[in-house]
C-alpha cells in the first residue's frame, strides 16, 4: 500500500501479512479522494476510520495535513501496527480497539467524516446497523457524511440517509448525510 498523496506522497507501507485486512487499492482509494477533494479541507474535519485495518485510509488523511484522527479497530495487531506507523511518520492518530458495533453504542464523540470498510461478507444488515448507530446517535456533525466502502455485490441505496454510490473494480463507496 502507498500513500497517494499530500506530504507522504509515494511512500510505500509494508503492513504485516497476519493482519486479517483487505486494504482499498489504491485505485479505488484515489478515486474517493478525488471525490473529497472537492468536497472538504482536508485539516479542517475530523475523521473517524470504522474497521480501520492497516490505517490505510487514516494515513492519507494525514499525510494531507489532518490532526483530529480517530481509528478503530477489533485486531490489536492493526491497532498497534497504525500506533507504530503513525509514531514513524509523526502523524496524530488516536487509535482505539475495539468491537466497532460497541464503540458506535457508546462514543459521543462527532465527527465530520466517518469512513467504514467492513468486512464485505457483512450482510446488509450489518452495513444498515452501522449506518443506524451513526445517525441515530447523532454522531456526525452538520454537514458531515459517513462513507461506507462494501463489494459490488451489496446494494444499500435504498438504506436511510443514502445520496450516492461511487463503484470503482469489485469495491463501492456509499454516501449516506442525516
Amino acid at each position: 500500500m502507498r500513500i497517494i498523496s499530500g506530504k507522504y506522497k509515494g511512500k510505500r507501507l509494508i503492513a504485516p501479512k497476519k493482519l486479517p485486512v483487505r486494504p482499498t487499492t489504491d485505485f479505488a482509494k484515489e478515486a474517493l479522494f478525488n471525490i473529497l477533494n472537492n468536497r472538504i479541507a482536508f485539516h479542517e474535519v475530523s475523521f473517524l476510520d470504522l474497521f480501520s485495518g492497516t490505517g490505510n485510509i487514516s494515513f492519507e488523511f494525514a499525510s494531507r495535513g489532518n490532526t483530529n484522527i480517530t481509528a478503530v479497530d477489533a485486531d490489536y495487531g492493526c491497532v498497534q501496527f497504525i500506533k507504530k506507523t503513525s509514531d514513524e511518520l509523526d502523524f496524530d492518530i488516536q487509535t482505539i480497539k475495539s468491537d466497532v458495533f460497541s464503540f458506535l453504542e457508546k462514543n459521543k464523540q462527532t465527527f465530520d467524516v466517518i469512513f467504514a470498510d467492513p468486512p464485505y461478507d457483512f450482510d446488509t444488515s450489518q452495513f444498515e446497523q452501522i449506518i443506524g448507530l451513526v445517525l441515530d446517535n447523532r454522531l456526525l456533525n452538520e454537514n458531515g457524511f459517513l462513507i461506507i466502502e462494501h463489494s459490488k455485490h451489496t446494494d444499500l441505496s435504498k438504506v436511510q440517509g443514502h445520496v450516492e454510490s461511487r463503484r470503482y473494480g469489485g469495491s463501492v463507496f456509499s454516501f449516506f448525510e442525516v
